[in-house]
């Protein structure tokens, strides 16, 4: 048989306090690293170090070939900084020459290139602007005239 503890018994015991933790041991000041001073201006944050003591200001200098390499970094990074403003627009074209789009994608598939209708038109555009000007009008007035805008609701 289990005895059962009494009352009395429960209460003398003591409930677990928990312990304290002990103070942070501190240490003097002159251990801590003095803190750098910022420079007051960013002009003096960009001053450059004293050359060498000994050296003239043409051994200093870079070379030829490093300072080409260095114009041709510059160069690099601003030609991948500009991007291209790409603009979103729609217009109104005949079902057979919207059907003449697939077929250039097609015949570029045969061929072993992937080609977007966008990049279709583009590739039409740059052929068109590679024309003189009395072949681009020639191919102009060629077009059939037809009404801009959306096509009404009931067609298509």
């Amino acid at each position: 048989m289990e005895k059962t503890p009494v009352a009395s018994e429960v209460a003398d015991v003591k409930p677990a306090t928990p312990r304290k933790k002990a103070a942070p041991v501190r240490t003097a000041k002159a251990e801590k690293p003095p803190l750098a001073k910022k420079p007051a201006t960013a002009a003096a944050a960009k001053k450059k170090p004293a050359p060498a003591a000994g050296k003239t200001k043409a051994e200093n200098a870079p070379s030829p070939a490093k300072a080409k390499l260095a114009k041709a970094e510059k160069a690099e990074k601003a030609a991948k900084a500009k991007k291209v403003k790409l603009v979103r627009d729609s217009f109104t074209m005949p079902e057979p020459e919207y059907r003449t789009i697939s077929l250039l994608k097609e015949r570029c598939l045969k061929n072993g290139v992937a080609a977007k209708k966008s990049e279709i038109l583009r590739a039409a555009v740059a052929s068109l602007s590679a024309l003189r000007d009395v072949d681009l009008i020639a191919a102009v007035c060629s077009l059939e005239v037809i009404k801009t805008g959306r096509p009404a609701k009931g067609q298509k």
